[in-house]
């Protein structure tokens, strides 16, 4: 059975730090593209950040590039986004993925909220 299973949202300030994890589990991690996206309430979803599991490869939403930091533990099955100078506009749901033709697996989702 195929799972990605979020944590680590939360509440926290503008300006502070918050680190996403995903458990992988149920499918081969490593042959995948992983990362995450980001929907707000009437929005359109946001790829924020992905990672190519096997080679490292990395790509990051202009909005986030020198605050996000995506990686990927092949050993644990788990990917990691560390979430610095945190804005308002980065409140929402964020979602773990995992792709590889013609399969893409979601994870449940997490709320992080950015009080100011």
């Amino acid at each position: 059975q195929v799972q990605l299973v979020e944590s680590g949202g939360g509440l926290v300030q503008a300006g502070g730090s918050l680190r996403l994890s995903c458990a992988a589990s149920g499918f081969a991690f490593r042959l995948y593209l992983i990362g995450w996206t980001r929907q707000a309430p009437g929005k359109e979803r946001e790829l924020v950040a992905g990672i190519s599991a096997s080679g490292g490869r990395t790509s990051y939403a202009d909005s986030v590039k020198g605050r996000f930091t995506i990686s990927s533990n092949n050993a644990e099955n788990t990917l990691v986004l560390q979430r610095n100078s945190l804005e308002d506009a980065d409140s929402t749901v964020y979602y773990c993925y995992a792709a590889s033709h013609p399969a893409t697996y979601w994870g449940q989702g997490t709320q992080v909220t950015v009080s100011s």
